[in-house]
Order: C-alpha cells, then structure tokens, then sequence
C-alpha cells in the first residue's frame, strides 16, 4: 500500500499522480504498486512539487510496519529515533514586529 499527501502542489504534478494513484481526497492518493514504481513517482514528485510539501508512506518490514519521507517545506520533521521514525514538530515561526 502506497499513501502521496500532496499539498499546494502545481496541477500538473497532482494530474502526473492520478495516473498511477487513486486520488481519495483532494491531494491524497493511495494505491498498491511496486517499488519500482514507487520511486519513479517519487522521482515525479521530486522534479514537480515547487512551492508545495509532499509525504509519502509505504508499507515495509520494519518495526513500525511502514515508512515515508517527505519533500518541501513543512513543520513536520522526519526524526530516526533508535532505528525508529518518527515525526517531530518544528516550532511555529515568530510574528516580525
């Protein structure tokens, strides 16, 4: 099982997307391809997000079960704790005076 969260991405990029994934909601796309595929959608993801912020989580062998990574500016932070993923909260950005 592959999940794409895409947000803020060109329409483009989200139309290049649907053509491997189903698009569930706006911006997510899920399916079951292989991994080949996989990182050929990610290479996709890679060149086209701009702006935009882009995770994608994939089932796997390891202790949580899944895996992901993430592309483009976003308070989320991928963390490796003890061979452990996990996701860390950036603090939010300080109004300027």
């Amino acid at each position: 099982m592959l999940v794409v969260v895409a947000e803020n991405v060109p329409p483009r990029l989200r139309g290049r997307i649907a053509i491997w994934l189903l698009e569930v909601r706006a911006g997510v796309y899920v399916g079951d391809v292989s991994r080949r595929t996989r990182e050929m959608i990610w290479e996709q993801l890679s060149e086209g997000h701009e702006d935009g912020n882009v995770v994608m989580a994939w089932a796997s062998r390891s202790e949580s079960g899944f895996d992901f990574q993430t592309l483009g500016a976003n308070r989320r932070e991928p963390v490796d704790y003890d061979g452990l993923r996990l996701v860390r909260f950036k603090p939010p950005l300080a109004d300027a005076p």
